[in-house]
């Protein structure tokens, strides 16, 4: 596949969408899915035939539009109209108003604006083609400039110029480190010729995050693509994308690019005429959080226990089966093609001096508008939760917002301007992470928060070693007796002191980040933990005494 053939198939596709005169895009997310998105899409199929509008009229199934909360949703894109809580039987409606030009607003739809924060104020690199493409289909990926990067990369740029476009764009992991993205690529390509591979890191097991899961139900072969040329650049001819089973629709959309993308010779033996050749499989995870963790992702890789173990050697080193492994996750392999496309100094404008780009976020929680989001690096919490987000619902106070998941930090209103970046997170005692953000008001009880998160990292605990295993109890354990109202000043001590202890002693990122919930609550709602302790109750009314659940 050269890029003349690229184009040739982009602009065969272009020319049949112009035969239509609307375009009608319904998003067959799992979110939408799950609230009869599918039945929608037939419906309005239905409903073009019926009418005699097949030839004026296109109905497709497109990936996440971002407005989860208003699901299922419709877009028509010649009239820049989209549609909020669609129902199969609203379909000959939204097809009357195409064919007569009728208000939608006095039709019983539901139109959703699209000129508001939500929309405006995001900055769409990975989740450019969502909502736009279908995911089931590489013609129309490529009709919007899809697999151009990787055939540019390995026709007309050395592996080491790839490097070095990735480098100097200031790219650096999603997945939560925020390690430089073009370091990690050159570490593995300077370790000699010889089997090497690359793992795209989609086990995402946050509560709350749906990140990943989105962006392969969307695009998957955006990740495909970033994949094949990191394998370019490093020296590496197969790959492993390794996501839970809990994801069945991204597996089926990731298995059909896998096949179209082959099919076409974009993947597998010298891809485009040349020697490079990548082959790439998916690997299903059992769903162990655990194996979020790279080096108990390679074990579970090579069959077995998905635990961890120490480091140094790396990955970059010693991976999968002790050759040279890269690992970057969906969201890092999905900005890799725009990279290449537009050139380093384009992504590199993009953020703040340090975390360059734009990032993903699951919006959830107790905010109006609960999606996913793409923002550019250095947006402040405030303008995400009350304007992109909409703020809070029913008239109440923002609390806090738990950023980074159950390796995250729960942030106070004192701190709602600082800037989401790695570097800012870090100082008020969070992380960026993978890209969950929950949201909390007034109703929610910090204290308990922080046991549900000890309680998540308690059971996902894989046991290797004594600091996670037993530390993560014994503070769930201390957790449960304050929220109960049985502890003492001493037990909050204990708590403290645990805190440090598993931090600073655990083998793995997840023991060692364990106690962030627990340390930022500490911090930022001391009061709450009192309350409970000095028997003045719980604030927020959420956790009852052994006496008050009796009554």
């Amino acid at each position: 596949m050269t890029i003349e053939e690229l184009h040739k198939i982009a602009q065969t596709e272009r020319d049949a969408e112009k035969k239509f005169q609307h375009h009608v895009c319904v998003c067959i997310a799992a979110g939408c899915l799950s609230s009869g998105a599918d039945h929608v899409r037939d419906a309005l199929k239905k409903e073009v035939a019926e009418s005699g509008m097949k030839n004026e009229v296109l109905v497709k199934g497109v990936g996440c539009m971002g407005l989860c909360s208003a699901g299922p949703l419709v877009t028509v894109e010649t009239e820049d109209q989209m549609f909020a809580s669609v129902t199969p039987e609203d379909a000959p409606e939204i097809i009357r108003t195409l064919d007569t030009g009728a208000d939608a607003g006095s039709s019983g739809l539901h139109p959703c604006p699209t000129n508001v924060p939500f929309f405006e104020r995001q900055k769409k690199i990975v989740l450019e083609n969502s909502g736009k493409i279908d995911p089931e289909r590489i013609e129309d990926y490529i009709a919007h400039d899809g697999y151009l990067a990787l055939v540019t990369a390995i026709t007309e740029m050395t592996p080491l110029e790839v490097i070095e476009q990735v480098k100097n764009s200031g790219l650096r992991g999603r997945g939560g480190a925020g390690y430089p993205t073009g370091l990690k690529w050159s570490t593995v390509a300077k370790t000699g010729e010889q089997e090497k591979y690359v793992i795209c890191n989609a086990d995402e097991g946050d509560p709350g995050a749906f990140m990943d899961r989105a962006v392969l139900e969307s695009d998957p072969h955006r990740v495909l693509e970033g994949m094949a040329i990191a394998a370019y650049a490093v020296g590496a001819q197969k790959g492993y994308i390794y996501v839970r089973a809990e994801y069945p629709l991204a597996v089926k959309h990731l298995k059909t690019a896998i096949k179209q993308a082959e099919r076409m010779g974009l993947l597998g033996n010298s891809i485009s005429g040349t020697r490079f050749s990548f082959h790439i499989d998916i690997r299903l995870g059992a769903g162990a959080f655990v194996c979020g963790e790279e080096t108990a992702l390679i074990a579970s890789i090579e069959g077995k226990r998905g635990t961890p173990r120490p480091r140094p050697p790396f990955p970059a080193e010693s991976g999968l089966w002790e050759c040279p492994t890269l690992i970057n996750n969906v969201e890092t392999f999905a900005n890799i093609a725009p990279i290449v496309r537009h050139g380093a100094e384009w992504f590199a404008a993009i953020g703040t001096e340090k975390s360059k780009g734009t990032k993903v976020f699951a919006l959830a929680g107790r905010v109006e508008n609960t999606g996913l989001i793409e923002v550019p690096m250095g947006i402040t919490l405030r303008e995400i939760i009350h304007q992109i987000g909409g703020g809070i619902p029913d008239g109440k106070q923002y609390k806090a917002v738990q950023t980074g998941g159950p390796s995250g930090g729960c942030i106070p209103a004192e701190h709602l301007d600082s800037p989401v970046d790695y570097e800012s997170l870090a100082r008020i005692g969070s992380i960026m992470g993978s890209g969950g953000m929950i949201v909390m008001d007034e109703t929610s009880c910090m204290v308990d928060v922080a046991k549900y998160f000890m309680e998540f990292c308690m059971s996902e605990s894989c046991g290797k070693c004594i600091p996670c295993r037993a530390g993560t109890q014994q503070m769930h354990g201390i957790l449960e007796k304050i929220t109960a109202g049985e502890a003492t000043p001493a037990d909050v001590a204990l708590l403290e002191e645990l805190c440090e202890l598993v931090r600073s002693t655990s083998l793995c990122g997840l023991g060692q980040s364990a106690p962030n919930p627990v340390v930022t609550t500490l911090k930022y709602f001391r009061d709450e933990y009192d309350a409970h302790v000095t028997g003045a109750g719980c604030p927020a009314g959420t956790c009852k005494t052994k006496d008050e659940v009796t009554v």
